[in-house]
C-alpha cells in the first residue's frame, strides 16, 4: 500500500532523474552548437573611448573584435589577455573557452540528478524498512 511519503518520493524521483537527461541532451546541443572556439593571446587597445582586442589566429591572420561590456570592463587596464576566438569567423572572442549559460546548465542537470537519486535511495530504504 503506497503512502502519501512514497507518492511524493516516486514524482520527485521521476522529475529529477527526467529533468537531468533533459538538461543534458539541452547541453549537448548547447556544446555542440557553440562550435569550436581556439586560445589566443591577445593585444587589449584603446581607439575612441572603446575597447579593442587584437590578435593572430591560427592560419595567421591578424583579426579585432569588439569585446561585450562585461569582457571590456574585465579588460580594463590591460594590455594584453589570454582569448578564445571563434575558429573560422571574424570578429568573434570572448574571455571563456565555454559559454556561461552552459556551466548553469550543468550545475542545474547535476541538481536535478542529486534530488533524484536521494528520493530514489529514500524511497528504497522505506520499502526495505517496512518489510
Amino acid at each position: 500500500m503506497s503512502t502519501p511519503v512514497d507518492l511524493v518520493l516516486e514524482i520527485f524521483t521521476w522529475v529529477g532523474l527526467g529533468g537531468a537527461f533533459a538538461l543534458l541532451v539541452c547541453a549537448v546541443v548547447v556544446w555542440a552548437v557553440d562550435g569550436t572556439w581556439l586560445s589566443a593571446d591577445a593585444i587589449v587597445d584603446r581607439e575612441d573611448g572603446h575597447t579593442v582586442v587584437r590578435w593572430v589566429d591560427a592560419d595567421g591572420d591578424v583579426n579585432s573584435a569588439t569585446p561585450t561590456a562585461a569582457d571590456a570592463a574585465e579588460l580594463a587596464g590591460r594590455d594584453s589577455a589570454a582569448i578564445w576566438y571563434r575558429h573560422g569567423w571574424q570578429g568573434r572572442m570572448r574571455l571563456r573557452r565555454r559559454p556561461a549559460g552552459l556551466r548553469a546548465i550543468l550545475l542545474s542537470a547535476a541538481g536535478l540528478a542529486a534530488l533524484g537519486i536521494l528520493c530514489l535511495v529514500t524511497g528504497w530504504v522505506l520499502y526495505f524498512a517496512r518489510g
